[in-house]
C-alpha cells in the first residue's frame, strides 16, 4: 500500500533535448533581409532570387521556428518567428498575384504604408520584449523596426531617400540576426563564449 501510494505521487521530469530554434528563426530573417535591404538601397534588382529566398528562407524557415518555439512552450520567440514567417509569405504573395493577373496592384501607397507601418509596430513591441533577452537581438528588433517605419514613410511620401535609407539599414539589420543566429552555435560547439551577444 505504501509503494503504491509513493509512485502516486512521483514526479516524471523530461527534459528537452531539442535544438534550439533561435538560429533557424533568425537567419530566416538575416539572409532574405540582407538581400531584400539591397534591392531597396538600389544595390541589385528586385527578382526571383529575392522572391525565393523569402519564401523559402523567410518564411518556412522562421515559421518552422516558430513551431519548434510552440513545442518548447515559447511564446515570444512562437509569436515572434511565426509572425514574421507571415510575413514573407505575405510579402512574396503581394509581389506575386499582380503579376499573376489575379489583384490590380497592391492597394496603393496608402495601403503599402498601412502594411508596412503596421509591421513596424509588431516589431517594435518584439523589441520591448527583447529588453529581457540579449543586446544583440535588441540591436536586430530595434533596427528591423526602424527598416519598416522607414519604408512606410517612403512609401507614403514618395520620398525615395526613406526606402534607401531603410534598404542600408535592412543590410546591417540582417548581418546582425546572422551573427545573432550563428553566435550560440559557435558558442554550443566550442564549449564557451566565442561570439558574445550582450
Amino acid at each position: 500500500m505504501t509503494e503504491a501510494n509513493s509512485n502516486k505521487n512521483s514526479i516524471v521530469e523530461i527534459k528537452d533535448i531539442t535544438a534550439g530554434v533561435a538560429a533557424l528563426g533568425l537567419l530566416g530573417y538575416g539572409m532574405p533581409g540582407v538581400l531584400t535591404g539591397l534591392a531597396n538601397a538600389g544595390i541589385i534588382q528586385t527578382g526571383s532570387m529575392v522572391l525565393s529566398m523569402a519564401i523559402f528562407m523567410g518564411g518556412f524557415a522562421m515559421f518552422t521556428a516558430g513551431l519548434m518555439a510552440w513545442k518548447k512552450g515559447d511564446t515570444y520567440s512562437m509569436a515572434a518567428y511565426c509572425s514574421f514567417g507571415l510575413f514573407w509569405f505575405s510579402y512574396a504573395v503581394l509581389l506575386l498575384l499582380p503579376v499573376l493577373g489575379l489583384a490590380k496592384d497592391t492597394g496603393g501607397a496608402g495601403a503599402m504604408a498601412s502594411y508596412l507601418a503596421l509591421w513596424g509596430l509588431f516589431t517594435l513591441i518584439m523589441f520591448i520584449g527583447s529588453l529581457k533577452i540579449s543586446r544583440a537581438l535588441q540591436f536586430v528588433l530595434g533596427t528591423l523596426a526602424l527598416v519598416f517605419f522607414l519604408e512606410a514613410a517612403g512609401t507614403a511620401t514618395g520620398i525615395g531617400m526613406f526606402t534607401v535609407i531603410a534598404g542600408y539599414l535592412e543590410v546591417i539589420s540582417g548581418l546582425a540576426a546572422i551573427y545573432t543566429a550563428l553566435a550560440p552555435v559557435l558558442n554550443d560547439l566550442y564549449g564557451k563564449i566565442v561570439a558574445p551577444l550582450g
